[in-house]
């Protein structure tokens, strides 16, 4: 009797299944990983004792998430902002350019915005001024009629715009080195320090928001560059190095390679050249 009874619990437990302890860790898998670098024209090296992230979502996608919601200026409210003319502020909105120093953006000028806007106006005249241009129309009007006589004031100011206007129909070659005499109200400087500010935020904010939000796991490598995170959900992966650069020889390189883990079963992974981004010759985020 007791040993019937025996019989139909030890039957009745094994039908309930593995305790859930057990049943928590088989559903779980693992990650084994090895990176190495191969420096130019040489042999591949471990990555030794570095550390490796292991996120739910790819640390590219991190880092434009952090970027979208560092608002940075529009151009065109950049521009809006400039301490310069209405006129040039004008042009610049409808030219996709923002350096005026640039070789070639002589090319660019028509007569008619080197003469309504005050700073091509100005630069234009100090290009050619000093005898060098031979030719160029020389203005009459005077700042003291402005107020004391405006009308002729008025009246002589545009005969030298329409004698201006002709003279560089006739001689475009004298727009060339206007751009020497812009740098004094070039944008571009106050425009790249913008940016630039604004990627060194996201370089700095991405790593910590990643870590936040978005790590399921991190480990070092061991001397010959391997190492094993367990213990993982069944689910896609990315094994990053945030924005850290792993280095051997002429090589940088940073990772952030997806992986897909399975319950029971551990995903292996190699890290190389060839699924890293090289910051030598790329920006990465």
């Amino acid at each position: 009797m007791i040993r019937a009874r025996f019989v139909l619990l030890l039957t009745l437990f094994c039908s309930l299944g593995p305790p859930q302890s057990l049943r928590a860790q088989t559903a779980t898998g693992a990650l084994d990983f090895s990176a190495r670098i191969t420096p130019t024209a040489a042999r591949p090296e471990p990555v030794r004792q570095f550390t490796f992230y292991i996120l739910t979502k790819s640390y590219g996608e991190i880092a434009k998430e952090v970027e979208d919601k560092d608002v940075v200026s529009t151009r065109e409210a950049f521009i809006d902002n400039l301490k310069v003319s209405a006129e040039l502020k004008t042009w610049l909105k409808a030219h996709d350019i923002m350096d005026l120093t640039l070789p070639g953006i002589d090319k660019l000028l028509a007569p008619d915005d080197i003469l309504h806007t005050p700073e091509f106006l100005l630069a234009y005249q100090r290009t050619n001024s000093g005898g060098v241009t031979s030719g160029i129309p020389k203005p009459k009007f005077v700042d003291a009629d402005k107020t004391e006589r405006p009308e002729r004031y008025e009246k002589q100011k545009q005969e030298y715009m329409a004698a201006l206007k002709k003279f560089l129909q006739n001689h475009p070659e004298t727009v060339s080195g206007i751009e020497m005499e812009l740098d004094g109200v070039n944008p571009q400087r106050a425009w790249a320090q913008l940016q630039s500010n604004h990627k060194k935020r996201v370089q700095r904010l991405a790593p910590d928001f990643a870590q936040t939000r978005y790590l399921a796991g991190k480990t070092d490598t061991d001397l010959e560059g391997h190492a094993i995170v367990t213990g993982l959900p069944p689910g896609n992966y990315w094994i990053s190095s945030l924005n850290l650069e792993a280095n051997a020889g002429d090589t940088r390189l940073r990772w952030d390679v997806p992986v897909t883990v399975r319950a029971g079963q551990t995903a292996r992974v190699e890290l190389t050249n060839l699924n890293a981004t090289d910051t030598q010759s790329a920006s990465a985020p």
